[in-house]
């Protein structure tokens, strides 16, 4: 991630260009709240207790103070926009209260967010700068309306950690809760228990969740073919497999690779 000691920076609101090859970040937290946008590649978002996927053309909101760590398991171009809680009072606009949240982006986001390019950490906003920025601050509240459920719950305990990450590393199997349980060590009450009162959600919720970020993943590297991410997510059947994706992505297989592919960015 960028070098430069947000915090510190005169500017109210600014934006950093930054492109990255893969890497592993560090936790953290600033006091400043961060608009984030991927361009092409996929971002891990690690916020309290959910593991969140980042995937290209969306942008995700982390409100200041909120300790996170960011990574990229593949090249990624990211387009950030960060606001003091001061530029907020500056412009009468309350800022978004959710912790972390991925959304969509429309044609009129991406731009915005190009533009806000030109302003950068050591100069002081002028006024249309302060438009901009507080036209994109006023949005992010109406984008994180349609938030998007693209994360995983993590593990507070061991048993429940070893259980997740069997299934995380055999989503190309025909899983099921007992053969999962038994890789814990735990019956299969006992695992369908743990994941409703400590991972917050059942067991097959969080095996689809998992196949369909999964599926995001690999959609986005280059020369990507959809037969085969359907296969390495543990579906035998391409109908089958791009019906599950488009009712969790919005949008049919095909189109989300498309979409995914490398953008050029006059923000850049």
């Amino acid at each position: 991630m960028s070098l430069i000691d947000v915090d510190a920076a005169p500017a109210l609101a600014f934006g950093l260009s930054d492109d990255h090859a893969p890497f592993v970040g560090h936790a953290h937290a600033h006091r400043r709240h961060q608009l984030l946008y991927t361009i092409s590649g996929t971002l891990h978002l690690h916020v309290g207790d959910a593991r969140w996927m980042l995937p290209p053309q969306r942008a995700a909101w982390i409100a200041g103070g909120v300790a996170h760590r960011v990574d990229a398991p593949q090249p990624v171009a990211l387009r950030t926009v960060y606001f003091a809680d001061a530029f907020f009072e500056q412009v009468h606009v309350e800022a978004p209260a959710a912790a972390c949240s991925v959304f969509a982006v429309s044609t009129l986001a991406r731009e915005l967010i190009a533009l806000a390019m030109q302003w950068r950490p050591d100069a002081p906003l002028d006024a249309l700068g302060v438009h901009v920025f507080g036209t994109l601050a006023g949005l992010a509240r109406r984008w994180m309306v349609d938030a998007l459920p693209w994360h995983l719950p993590t593990a507070r305990s061991p048993a429940l950690a070893q259980a997740m990450d069997f299934a995380l590393a055999h989503l190309d199997e025909p899983l099921n809760l007992a053969v999962v349980a038994r890789a814990a060590g735990l019956s299969t009450r006992s695992l369908s228990r743990r994941f409703s009162t400590e991972a917050g959600m059942p067991w097959r919720r969080f095996l689809h969740t998992a196949r369909m970020l999964q599926a995001m993943e690999l959609l986005a590297q280059p020369d990507a073919r959809v037969g085969d991410v359907a296969l390495a997510v543990g579906f035998t059947s391409f109908a089958g497999f791009s019906h599950a994706f488009t009712r969790f992505a919005g949008q049919a297989p095909s189109s989300f690779r498309y979409q995914a592919a490398p953008k050029v960015d006059v923000g850049a």
